[in-house]
């Protein structure tokens, strides 16, 4: 499964990117403005850093106006997919956007019907929001269960799920098994996913054996 780190914070993803843990970024409008950064810049920064595909949401919610910023978010760099809103305008500017060879990443998915119109307009990803599901007690990694059912039902589908708001170590595991091919996570859940109080203790144990020994390696 594909990592994204799903932040418009520069360190933060250069400091990932440095050591291969992710293979793309996504952003948003929420994202960008937490950033603190002008849109064009922080994307270009981020497009500089990573070589797989940064999500850059446009703004807009009317096609005309989409299309205009997704122009401008694509000449920003050439792994630049556009991301758009689950709409009917979002929709069309994503079978347009297909057209036009550029990558799409179709948004705020909630339903599996919403996913297979995606699909069918031709989204490189369609992301469906597990932790926002999960917050009025639905059940979020179902809906990545029965995306995945409805797509291996039509091979003709190729749009790729990237599992999105997930909040924990447990939601990428959750999104692994149900068989996401992506899934996107703020920087402090990816470095989560690395720790384990084993794996600390056991560190502790050797560390503290090895200092016993009064040896060195170098």
């Amino acid at each position: 499964m594909k990592i994204f780190a799903d932040s418009a914070d520069v360190a933060a993803i250069r400091a990932l990117a440095e050591v291969h843990l992710i293979d793309g970024v996504t952003t948003n409008p929420s994202l960008i403005a937490k950033g603190g950064a002008h849109i064009l810049q922080a994307i270009t920064e981020i497009a500089a850093i990573v070589e797989g595909p940064v999500s850059a949401e446009v703004a807009a919610t009317d096609y005309d106006t989409m299309m205009r910023e997704a122009a401008v978010l694509g000449r920003i760099a050439r792994n630049i997919c556009i991301k758009v809103p689950l709409t009917m305008d979002g929709l069309r500017a994503c079978r347009t956007l297909r057209e036009e060879g550029r990558e799409t990443n179709v948004t705020l998915c909630f339903s599996v019907n919403q996913a297979l119109l995606a699909a069918k307009a031709g989204a490189t990803y369609v992301s469906p929001f597990v932790g926002r599901l999960d917050d009025i007690n639905l059940d979020g990694t179902q809906l990545l269960r029965d995306i995945r059912t409805v797509f291996e039902n039509y091979p003709e589908l190729d749009t790729q799920i990237l599992a999105a708001s997930l909040r924990s170590a447990n939601h990428v595991t959750e999104a692994m098994l149900a068989g996401a091919d992506a899934a996107t996570l703020p920087p402090s859940v990816i470095k989560a996913l690395v720790t384990h109080p084993l794996t600390d203790k056991g560190l502790q144990g050797f560390m503290a054996d090895w200092a016993s020994t009064g040896q060195s390696i170098v």
